[in-house]
């Protein structure tokens, strides 16, 4: 689940799992709101949502959450969370006239992840499998620097280092990338590379949920930039597809149509055998 805001002592989310019937709930803090002390976004000044480590009002707004039928090995999660964007790989740091932007002081502190990356142990009948969510920066709302942009890249581009065992420890068994990417493999902005190479790579599987409309999975306002595909279920190539969707509104769905009113994503779902 994404867009969930997360609280302390985890009541809001134990309600949720109470009420849709799911016995396993997981979250961790989400680097959203976390406050800063930093003008993180370059406008001089402080304690706005955007000079937290990932935007948010307040601490643990718009965060993620697992709700699993199955059991979560809570002790062997691995929180990416906390690395620092200037510490992965091949980073692409904003500059301005070639000075770290907003100043290198932030960046000393800014962490990678907007919300979270987390590698989360699920127990299943058939033993283990990993899932490997998190829900990236969208890549606009920035200037010519492109610090959202190359965020979002990096965010995305994680998981390959993870995958490649540079970040991290890989996972040994069938896993599942699942989460909001806020980046479309062809329309709309961001640094198409990072999707693009997710989706190519050969361990994982490009399942394409189809829907309403097509491959989309969330609806903004047309016609800029109009439906993208921005959320995605990527499988290892351990599992068996049995069947995948992304789940629009009927126009004569009331329940779909409130549930949709929600978000501007759509549910993608992938039934997976191994």
């Amino acid at each position: 689940m994404q867009g969930i805001d997360y609280d302390l002592t985890g009541e809001a989310l134990t309600r949720l799992a109470e009420l849709a019937g799911y016995p396993h709930a997981f979250a961790l803090r989400p680097n959203t709101g976390m406050p800063t002390g930093l003008d993180m976004d370059g406008d001089g000044l402080l304690g706005g949502p955007r000079d937290a480590q990932g935007y948010g009002r307040f601490s643990g707004q718009g965060g993620m959450a697992i709700l699993s039928r199955l059991p979560i090995d809570t002790a062997n999660v691995q929180d990416l969370s906390a690395l620092l964007w200037q510490d992965i790989p091949d980073a692409l740091l904003p500059t301005v006239n070639g000075a770290p932007f907003p100043s290198a002081e932030a960046q000393a502190a800014q962490r990678l992840s907007t919300t979270g990356h987390w590698i989360v142990p699920i127990i299943g009948p058939a033993g283990r499998f990993d899932v490997l969510t998190f829900h990236a920066s969208p890549p606009v709302f920035d200037g010519p620097e492109d610090r959202n942009g190359k965020r979002n890249h990096d965010e995305i581009m994680l998981w390959l280092h993870v995958l490649d065992e540079t970040v991290g420890m890989a996972p040994q068994g069938a896993f599942v990338i699942a989460g909001d990417a806020n980046l479309d493999p062809v329309d709309g902005s961001g640094i198409k590379s990072a999707i693009t190479n997710l989706l190519a790579s050969p361990m994982l599987q490009d399942v394409a949920p189809q829907g309403a409309s097509g491959t989309d999975t969330a609806d903004w306002d047309d016609p800029v930039p109009g439906n993208l595909r921005v959320d995605y279920v990527l499988p290892s190539t351990h599992w068996q597809v049995i069947d995948s969707g992304v789940l629009w509104p009927e126009p004569d769905d009331p329940l779909a149509n409130t549930v949709a009113a929600a978000s501007r994503h759509h549910l993608v779902w992938v039934d997976l055998s191994y």
